[in-house]
């Protein structure tokens, strides 16, 4: 199947160049894959795209991510048809927003270190995912849910992740917020970004105070599976025809299953399993993988 290799800078003093370009030909052809026609430059210096006959598999991606690195260059490989996804499932804590809600949460009862050591060791995929949402939930029982509030009004999206769903639903992609975090959150999330659907768990509330209770079910790494398995049912799609992103370990089967899975910024255990990575730049360079030239980037 013929596919295209996406190279996408993001730091304005270690551009794109032809070099990088001429490089890159010949580490590929180390994994038997071939360009099939001349370098594209999408956008000078930044965004470029060279189409190759053949994927080279995970470990020519891993190749050209060391050569990329210093450099602060992202690289994609995505099929050439039906680059543009239909569907798109995208994780919210440190993918959509900066940081962990939840370990925001928790420093409103001063504990923020205590639950953000349990927090990391889940998302690498440490932890059994329910055991340790309900005991990190478990700490901030009698936490005044003005809290939730506080937490949100100092909440700060990622770069470019406004950009990217307003781009893509204008072009007919529907969106969805799909979150192992809680619902207070997404819904603003949702709301301010313009995502279509949200869905996260549900934060035990009683008398203006946190029960230290998650209500069931809880949304775990199958559960954003079944989600997109539902949407793909909805709009009689394939797999190859949605788009997810995310960072931790419970987005692994969700990036797996989808037919463009991203790693933002990803934890090691992700890195290890998903060849598309949004490591150095910002999440515009998944629109530029998907087929997207400048002028059709939606500003938000």
């Amino acid at each position: 199947m013929s596919t295209v290799l996406t190279l996408v800078a993001s730091d304005p003093k270690h551009p794109l160049t032809d070099a990088h370009l001429k490089k890159i030909i010949k580490m590929i052809d180390f994994y038997n894959a071939q360009p099939t026609c001349q370098p594209i430059w999408i956008k000078k210096r930044a965004v470029a795209e060279i189409g190759i006959n053949q994927s080279g598999g995970f470990s020519m991606m891993r190749h050209l991510w060391d050569f990329l690195e210093d450099d602060k260059i992202d690289v994609f490989i995505t099929p050439i048809e039906g680059r543009r996804k239909k569907v798109l499932l995208a994780d919210m804590d440190s993918t959509i927003v900066e940081g962990e809600t939840l370990d925001d949460l928790a420093a409103h009862a001063g504990i923020k270190d205590q639950v953000a050591e349990i927090t990391t060791r889940a998302m690498n995929g440490e932890l059994d995912f329910h055991a340790a949402l309900n005991e990190r939930v478990g700490l901030l029982r009698g936490l005044p849910a003005k809290a939730l509030s506080d937490t949100l009004d100092a909440l700060k999206i990622n770069p470019g992740a406004a950009q990217m769903i307003k781009t893509m639903r204008e072009n007919g992609t529907h969106c969805v917020l799909v979150s192992g975090g809680f619902t207070f959150f997404t819904s603003a999330v949702a709301t301010k970004l313009l995502f279509m659907t949200h869905h996260g768990n549900e934060l035990g509330i009683e008398n203006n105070v946190l029960t230290g209770k998650v209500l069931p079910p809880i949304l775990d790494k199958n559960s954003k599976v079944e989600f997109l398995r539902h949407y793909m049912n909805m709009y009689n799609l394939d797999a190859d025809s949605c788009m997810a992103i995310g960072d931790g370990a419970n987005d692994l089967p969700m990036l797996k299953l989808a037919g463009f899975g991203v790693g933002y910024k990803a934890k090691e255990t992700v890195k290890q399993d998903v060849e598309n990575q949004i490591i150095h730049g910002d999440f515009t360079a998944a629109l530029y993988a998907q087929g997207y030239n400048g002028k059709e980037i939606l500003e938000a």
